[in-house]
Formats: structure tokens, C-alpha cells, sequence
């Protein structure tokens, strides 16, 4: 999960306009006639995923994957029905009045936004309807739209905050890092369970990232051993390509680009030399 800033000027002013008419007519609905109005509105939430996605180079804001052949989800990232805050409790009008609201939206693969049950495991993941709340935070409703107020359990890729104690294991489970404790940690390791973000084949995936990061570092280093034992006359160019697919791997644009921007903290090889920043949102 890697920062996303929210830029409207990539939506085109129709697609606003079609979703503010929306807006304006479930806010004059009967409370009865809500939910039905919104389902049949899905294609306005779902016009938006184009450019929600230019946003984030392609990639599910939640798990930083890429697949171009797989369909995404434009998520409500506050639930616009049913809102499930545990196992025994669930809000059934959830965030009514924030269907329409782009600023609700979050570009999600499916694995992640859907529920899934792992075959190895049995276990269940993706986020669905889920929108915990941490113990003694106040509660949004259509009456008392307090969403600022609220605090959330699910970490969100909009909000820079939220992503500044992550971490990867060695086998490329997302985790909290080591100074991480306490509600924030349980933040980041429940938000990697409702989202998916440790399901098999991503966490493989995500290793596989992190181990083409150490590969390419330990043959830079060797190249560059071998360089110096030649003399200073020896080209420099095989390290120099080198470093360049190894900073294509942590671009904005890249799979897993935070995983890799990680791991080469953790080989000591963190320096701008290796990291392309280039399309990070400020």
C-alpha cells in the first residue's frame, strides 16, 4: 500500500455532474426508498474507475497490484449499505449518503474488495462490507455526518499517516514494523486480514518482488567489487543499467513498490541512488 493522491482534475466534469444529480436526488428519498435507489445507480460509482485508477498508475490502492487482465472495483471505502463493525454487530444503512461522493471511492482488486475464502487456509478475507471502528470513536450517520470525527480500524492508502509503520517479513507478509505498537499496530495487522493483503499467492507475489530487489542489489555490489579491483578506467555501464531496473522496481507505478522500497532499507541501501521518487504524490 503506497500513498495515492486524490487529483479531481482527471475526472472529466460530466462524470461529476452525473454523480452530484444522484446525490441531490437520494438526499430528497424516503429513508425506505435509499438503498433501492442507490443499487440501481451502481454505473455511476463504477464511470469513475478509469480515472480512479490513472491515479494510482493501474494499481489496487489497497494491495499495489496490477493485473491487466483482471476487473476492479470501485470500493466505498466507507460502505454505502450495510456498514459490519464486528461479527455481532452491523450498521444496516452503513454511509448512505457517500455513494455518490468520489472521495469515497477507492480502486480495488477484487481479491481485495471481495469476500474470499483461501483453499489452502479456509480462511476468509477481503473487505466487503466491513468498516470497524476503534473503541470510543464517535459514529457517522445521515443525521449526523461526523465522518471526520471517526476513527477508523482500516488503514487508508489516501491518508499518509496510516502508511507510516508498515512493514514486510521475510517472506513477504505485510506487518507492522518493529516500532510499531499498540492501536496502530492493530491497525496494520487487522487492516492486512480484512483486505486480503497476506492471501497466498499476493504474499508470494510480493516475495518475489522483494527477492528481485536483494538479487539485483548483491550483483551491484559485486560488479562494483570487481570494478575497483580492475581500476578506475573500468566502464561503469553494467552498474549503471543495473541500477536502473532495480529503481524501476521502486517507482509509483511499480507492483509492489513500497514492498521494494522497504527491502532496500533493509540491505542498508536506502539512499536516493536506488529509489525513483519520480511519480510519488507529493
Amino acid at each position: 500500500m503506497i500513498y495515492i493522491k486524490r487529483d479531481m482534475s482527471l475526472i472529466p466534469e460530466k462524470v461529476m455532474k452525473v454523480a452530484q444529480r444522484a446525490q441531490n436526488q437520494l438526499e430528497s428519498l424516503p429513508i425506505e426508498e435509499r438503498a433501492n435507489f442507490i443499487k440501481k445507480k451502481a454505473h455511476i460509482w463504477r464511470s469513475f474507475s478509469k480515472y480512479l485508477s490513472k491515479m494510482s498508475y493501474g494499481k489496487c490502492w489497497y494491495s499495489e497490484c496490477k493485473d491487466a487482465g483482471a476487473n476492479f472495483d470501485v470500493d466505498h471505502f466507507r460502505p454505502k449499505a450495510e456498514a459490519k463493525r464486528c461479527s455481532i454487530v452491523t450498521d444496516i444503512d452503513g454511509y448512505a449518503w457517500l455513494a455518490f461522493d468520489w472521495e469515497n471511492f477507492r480502486l480495488a482488486a477484487q481479491n481485495t474488495n471481495r469476500l474470499n475464502k483461501e483453499e489452502t487456509t479456509g480462511i476468509t478475507f477481503g473487505k466487503g462490507s466491513w468498516f470497524p471502528l476503534l473503541e470510543g470513536s464517535p459514529k457517522a450517520c445521515w443525521d449526523d455526518r461526523c465522518i471526520v470525527q471517526e476513527k477508523p480500524l482500516l488503514i487508508d492508502p489516501v491518508n499518509k499517516n496510516d502508511l507510516e509503520y508498515i512493514d514486510f517479513d521475510e517472506s513477504g507478509r505485510f506487518i507492522p514494523n518493529i516500532v510499531c505498537v499498540g492501536e496502530a499496530a492493530h491497525r496494520i495487522t487487522e487492516s492486512a486480514r480484512l483486505y486480503g493483503l497476506n492471501f497466498e499467492k499476493m504474499r508470494e507475489a510480493r516475495f518475489e518482488v522483494m527477492k528481485e530487489v536483494k538479487d539485483l542489489c548483491e550483483t551491484i555490489i559485486q560488479n562494483a567489487q570487481i570494478i575497483k579491483q580492475i581500476g578506475e578506467s573500468a566502464p561503469m555501464d553494467t552498474i549503471e543499467k543495473q541500477i536502473e531496473l532495480l529503481k524501476a522496481k521502486t517507482r509509483a507505478d511499480a507492483i509492489f513498490s513500497l514492498a521494494a522500497r522497504i527491502q532496500l532499507q533493509k540491505l542498508g541501501l536506502n539512499s536516493e541512488i536506488f529509489i525513483d521518487r519520480s511519480l510519488d504524490a507529493a
